[in-house]
């Protein structure tokens, strides 16, 4: 819950920013502020009514966790449909912001950037350091071994990754064609 609501806390600010850059509002974002603003209130709601079964004295602590438990109940399919709203159109609106970002001017800018300027010159120097003095350098078969398996655990990691991807990759194609 509290991750929906933090989503739809930043996601209430993205029209504002958008109208003090002095731009055109997507149709994503006014769907968005409008599935936000419908939410949000839905949210008041449930707050409202969760904080009088909160302050129900009449109850025991027992009662009030099921009966909140209950009203949640009661609103989680609506954030359900709210996120899958966000997330319909999120994916459109960064597209459309990643499309004006010039990636090589930002790459540019860092480079040139004094403090990475002076990392980049004290890279080699730490490199020889770790190199010359560190476990890499030694040539003892259990650390040998040991460098093995986590190299061969960082692959399978990406493999399941790779594997757990493909499989959305298939649900997903299997639920367009119903």
């Amino acid at each position: 819950m509290i991750r929906a609501l933090s989503l739809a806390a930043a996601l209430a600010v993205l029209p504002l920013s958008t109208a003090l850059a002095g731009e055109q509002q997507t149709p994503s974002e006014a769907a968005i502020e409008t599935a936000s603003a419908a939410f949000e209130a839905r949210m008041e709601a449930f707050g409202e009514r969760a904080e009088a079964i909160s302050d129900d004295e009449s109850l025991t602590e027992e009662q009030r966790e099921t009966r909140i438990s209950a009203l949640w109940s009661e609103y989680q399919p609506e954030v359900a449909v709210f996120t899958a709203e966000i997330t319909r159109h999120a994916g459109q609106i960064a597209a459309e912001a990643l499309a004006n970002i010039d990636i090589e001017a930002l790459v540019s800018d860092a480079m040139n950037d004094p403090e990475v300027q002076e990392a980049l010159r004290a890279a080699p120097v730490m490199a020889d350091g770790i190199v010359s003095n560190g476990a890499w350098n030694s040539n003892d078969p259990e650390q040998l071994v040991t460098y093995q398996l986590m190299a061969q655990y960082a692959l399978d990691q990406a493999a399941d990754a790779v594997t757990a991807e493909d499989a959305d990759a298939v649900d997903t194609d299997d639920a367009g064609e119903d």
